[in-house]
């Protein structure tokens, strides 16, 4: 909690008035009579009953003044005298305070003990909340003031990618893509938006329409080739449309309807009885597979290395469809094995055949048992490669190295290939001896890694979650877990539900706040003569601590039209794994790190516990330093709800004034010890040079 600075009074103090008179009486005095007489000056607030040697008590001295009845023989003596008083008199506090709490909780029954506890956490979090305050006074006033913008080529700015200072060193094995966080890599000032940015169109008429300022794009890669969905856009004037009734968007339908039938399906909306309704969309283009998915009730994550301009990820993202920055080049993504049901590659860039099929075992590690792999490149069409002779040995390669994972090759038609990854174990077994990657071993193997170097062998093994996609609910009900899957995670059915159901309670509170009423001076919900916000007000959430995924299922079973990015932070329990078998969205995170993504790309930010989870931890980096990079991926005039207990709200809602946000605390009747930090970031408009 905030309060001001006082100044206490100091214990002892300095005649100021006598060493001046002193001054002009004694000038012929030596200096070392002078520093007698100031060190005889110093008085105390108290009474020190001991003996005085001097000849008489009040007696004049050679000078005319009256002797100090304080002074005690010899300056060194004298201090000597005061140390041992003061050092005595605080080990006498210390006993009196110590005897004194003995006797007084001597006297406490075994009935208030629980009370005694329970005040004394909440004594443990208000100190912990005053020694943050203490630290942000101790900063200075030229710490707490406001941040200042960044200037106008930081307005795409994404910390820890395409740092140049590894792009001076250059790269080695293609890992140019890879997240660096180097050093001062992060910049400490706020990122405005383009010129003439625009609030973003509302769901569902901003997924065909974007606005052009809102993006980094010329008109050059607008219409240049690329992979399919890339096309599939026209640049107007202001904006940019992705039309539902063009015959280029007629090609993304006959496109998807024809890898259902490779699968075996009468059509694309049999995709989700095969068990097929979260797919990996590996350089997505601009996401318009996914938007065509997603009237089919199929959500699709678009993944795709950093791009400076012309972004997949960022135009994806800014049409309201799930996107992170992710690379197959020299890590591992941030995925539990064993995770997705398809993963689509449509002219994506990625040679499967070099580095001796290492990207395949990726893929292969985060398919579930059962899934699909859909590859469609110019490649894989018989016809061009059998003139080709570097083309065929190519397509060979990638051909014979999927069987050696116990793929099927189900269907090739034209420039697609379809796969599905075996739903068996005894395959793997069943191998000529050296004829693919072994089996990784429980010391090599990881359920989820975390941008942890490309592994050369089978992972997912050993999991607990090998389980075929035949015999796993479909969506939606496979967001309940039976209780034989919960108990997989060590969860019972209860624990789920109880949270399942605060969030529903949780949902329609934190609706209800989303309004600039709430920062009036006499602030008020919505009653039955105001509106209630509107189901698609939002449309790209982010959690940051996400935990069983509770505020995603609550969204949707409430019908807000939201996807909800998923965050496990790697300081806490990892979930991540339960999330996505549920159906949900997810990545692994470390909140002291850049998040992989462009600025400006969600409606609204979460933030339930993470501030106590990263106190547990010692704070490896400032508070500033997590909401700084909050407000880089909110949109403007979008939201961010804090919901911790008091101590962790008052500490953020001082830092609301750095980072020119809205805010206003909440109190939550339910739980005296919790509270809300309702957050808005204003809609700062960059002026023209």
């Amino acid at each position: 909690m905030s309060r001001p600075l006082h100044r206490g009074v100091s214990a002892s103090r300095i005649s100021g008035s006598s060493d001046d008179l002193l001054d002009s009486q004694v000038k012929d005095k030596t200096e070392k009579e002078e520093l007698d007489r100031n060190h005889s000056s110093l008085r105390f607030p108290f009474w020190l009953p001991f003996t005085d040697n001097s000849p008489s008590k009040y007696a004049a001295t050679d000078n005319g003044f009256a002797s100090d009845p304080f002074a005690v023989g010899p300056p060194r003596s004298r201090h000597r005298l005061t140390m041992l008083l003061l050092k005595s008199s605080l080990v006498m506090i210390v006993i009196l305070a110590v005897t004194g709490s003995f006797w007084w909780s001597l006297s406490i029954s075994t009935s208030s003990r629980g009370y005694i506890f329970h005040s004394y956490r909440r004594l443990q979090e208000h100190l912990v909340s005053d020694l943050w305050d203490i630290g942000e006074l101790s900063l200075g006033a030229s710490k707490m003031k406001e941040l200042e913008f960044c200037p106008e080529e930081l307005e795409n700015y994404i910390p820890c990618f395409n740092d140049s200072e590894d792009l001076d060193s250059g790269f080695s094995d293609g890992n140019e893509d890879d997240q660096v966080c180097r050093p001062g890599s992060r910049q400490s000032c706020l990122v405005l938006p383009p010129l003439n940015y625009k609030i973003p169109l509302r769901w569902p008429t901003g997924r065909d329409i974007i606005w052009v300022a809102n993006v980094k794009i010329t008109g050059q890669e607008v219409f240049s080739s690329g992979s399919l969905t890339k096309r599939m856009m026209m640049l107007e004037e202001e904006q940019i449309s992705f039309r539902s009734a063009s015959l280029v968007f007629d090609g993304v339908e006959d496109y998807s309807h024809q890898i259902a039938e490779m699968i075996g399906l009468r059509n694309e909306s049999n995709f989700i009885q095969a068990g097929v309704s979260r797919t990996l969309d590996i350089g997505c283009g601009y996401g318009s597979f996914g938007a065509h998915l997603f009237s089919e009730e199929i959500l699709t994550m678009c993944i795709a290395s950093y791009e400076s301009s012309g972004s997949q990820v960022q135009l994806t993202l800014e049409r309201g469809l799930p996107a992170m920055i992710g690379s197959f080049s020299s890590k591992q993504l941030p995925y539990p094995s064993l995770s997705f049901v398809l993963l689509h590659c449509a002219r994506c860039g990625i040679d499967w055949d070099k580095k001796d099929g290492i990207f395949l075992i990726e893929v292969d590690r985060v398919l579930k048992p059962g899934g699909y792999f859909v590859w469609t490149s110019p490649l894989t069409n018989g016809h061009s490669s059998l003139r080709d002779k570097e083309k065929q040995k190519r397509w060979n390669f990638v051909r014979d190295f999927a069987e050696s994972l116990c793929w099927e090759l189900m269907s090739q038609q034209d420039e697609t290939v379809v796969w599905k990854k075996t739903s068996k174990k005894s395959c793997y077994n069943s191998r000529k001896p050296g004829s693919g990657p072994s089996i990784c071993s429980k010391g090599q193997y990881l359920e989820s890694p975390y941008y942890r170097p490309l592994q050369n062998c089978i992972g997912g093994m050993h999991s607990h979650r090998w389980v075929p996609i035949e015999e796993r609910a479909t969506w939606p009900s496979r967001s309940n877990l039976n209780p034989t899957e919960l108990a997989l995670y060590g969860l019972h059915s209860e624990e789920l539900n109880e949270d399942t159901a605060n969030y529903k309670m949780t949902i329609n509170n934190y609706w209800s706040l989303l309004s600039p009423l709430i920062f009036s001076d006499h602030p008020k919900r919505p009653g039955d003569e105001d509106p209630s916000p509107p189901n698609n007000m939002l449309r790209n959430v982010l959690d940051v601590n996400a935990r069983y995924g509770g505020l995603n299922a609550a969204l949707l079973e409430a019908g807000k039209s939201v996807w909800v990015m998923n965050v496990v932070p790697t300081t806490g329990p990892n979930y991540l794994p339960l999330i996505l078998d549920r159906g949900y969205f997810g990545v692994l995170h470390d909140w002291c790190e850049a998040f992989p993504t462009y600025p400006r790309t969600y409606d609204m930010v979460h933030v339930e516990g993470l501030l106590s989870l990263e106190s547990s931890q010692r704070w490896r980096c400032s508070m500033l330093h997590i909401l700084t990079e909050i407000d880089l991926l909110l949109r403007p005039e979008g939201w961010i709800i804090i919901h911790d207990t008091a101590p962790f709200i008052e500490s953020p809602r001082s830092l609301t004034r750095q980072l020119k946000w809205e805010a206003r605390v909440i109190e939550i009747e339910s739980n005296s010890n919790e509270r809300l930090l309702i957050c808005q970031k204003p809609f700062f408009k960059r002026q023209a040079s």
